[in-house]
């Protein structure tokens, strides 16, 4: 039996130190990898992904927490990805934002990781998607997947969750920061933390209004405005409770297929694209002769491009 069939028996059976060793993995793209993930893709169980999105401030690490600890409450057993900004300097997660969830640290139904975005212009690295595989395997019921929270370009969040919350706050210069990071349509539902701030009603009816006038789609869900303050917890009950009438929604409507099959999708793609990245760089000779062509105008970027793609077929 080999060492990473073995790694990933032990994911299976929810081993601390082996889901925390496989996420380290994932990140590096160690030697072994993709077979340990493929490995753990068949002992995968359909865990609930929540992704939380929104602007920097908004509090999502804190309502995470909450979430968190009411998901507890209720028995069920808890995954949680951070994806912060990566340092500069290592290429690593910055992990100021987790120093909200160290009350959670002791329990051991819950693990906690932050996964860096690498410089993934989506808010997510492929990392992120991959982490998802393994704590489904280690048979957590729920995977809170928490954003980096830059205000732009969230969207790829929808290539990972099944629901998708985006959180606003009132006082915040924007009346509505979701319509400025082009986050409205993607939201499953809408929270509006701290409400107790001053401007909650305004927000929450600007969001109201803004749905009213969106395109609906045909499938059958309102898109629900929920109110909290994370801080204190209030809120935060309904809110989980919100989330599992989507997630019983997603079945009954047949939605959770269709978006299994577009996160599906999705990472062929990326991963695809990994395959092919990994074949053309610099260094090989092929991509140095391309290179060169290039450079003397005996050929253009999108010709050599062309020819090294129709090269890597069989």
């Amino acid at each position: 039996m080999t060492v990473t069939r073995t790694l990933a028996e032990r994911v299976v059976t929810g081993e601390p130190a082996a889901i925390a060793r496989s996420l380290t993995q994932v990140e590096r793209r160690s030697a072994g990898v993709n077979e340990l993930l493929a490995d753990l893709h068949r002992h995968t169980r359909g865990a609930h992904v929540l992704g939380i999105t929104g602007p920097p401030g908004s509090g999502k690490s804190t309502l995470v927490a909450r979430l968190t600890a009411e998901y507890r409450a209720r028995g069920r057993t808890v995954g949680v990805i951070a994806v912060d900004p990566s340092s500069i300097l290592t290429g690593g997660a910055i992990l100021g934002d987790r120093i909200r969830m160290t009350e959670l640290a002791g329990d051991p139904g819950v693990f906690i990781r932050s996964i860096a975005t690498r410089g993934a212009l989506g808010g997510l690295s492929r990392a992120a998607l991959d982490a998802i595989t393994v704590l489904d395997a280690a048979g957590k019921d729920v995977i809170v997947l928490e954003t980096v929270g830059v205000g732009q370009a969230e969207v790829d969040v929808l290539s990972a969750a099944q629901t998708v919350a985006v959180v606003s706050v009132p006082g915040m210069g924007d009346d509505v920061q979701a319509i400025k990071a082009g986050l409205l349509e993607i939201a499953d539902v809408h929270v509006v933390n701290k409400a107790d701030r001053e401007g909650a009603h305004k927000t929450v009816s600007e969001l109201r209004e803004m749905l009213r006038l969106a395109p609906h789609t045909a499938n059958g869900w309102d898109v629900p405005i929920r109110q909290t303050i994370a801080a204190t917890g209030k809120g935060v009950e309904k809110l989980a409770g919100t989330f599992d009438e989507h997630h019983e929604w997603l079945d009954r409507s047949g939605e959770r297929e269709l978006r299994e099959r577009r996160n599906a999708a999705t990472r062929i793609r990326w991963m695809a694209e990994e395959f092919v990245l990994r074949d053309l760089r610099p260094g090989r000779a092929d991509f140095d002769a391309a290179v060169d062509a290039v450079v003397v105008r005996s050929s253009d970027p999108a010709e050599a491009a062309r020819e090294l793609v129709r090269a890597l077929r069989p």
